[in-house]
């Protein structure tokens, strides 16, 4: 079953870093593509975890909404 979670991508010092906010996972690569992919690697492992399975089915995860915000500073 396909589950859709949302993904941050940032550009760090030396590579971008891509992170999934709904579950705390987090990710790197070269590219903005290859921080994409890495992530999607590292969620599919994440969710084969048993514990990680009974939590989804006892917590339901809300979706996160990834917006702008400007501030003054």
């Amino acid at each position: 079953m396909e589950k859709i979670f949302c993904a941050v991508v940032t550009k760090g010092d030396a590579a971008f870093v891509a992170l999934c906010p709904e579950l705390g996972v987090a990710s790197q690569g070269k590219t903005e593509k290859s921080a994409l992919a890495n992530l999607k690697e590292a969620l599919e492992l994440y969710l084969e975890d048993e514990d990680v399975q009974r939590m989804l089915r006892k917590n339901h995860i809300r979706r996160a909404k990834i917006c702008s915000i400007a501030v003054s500073a």
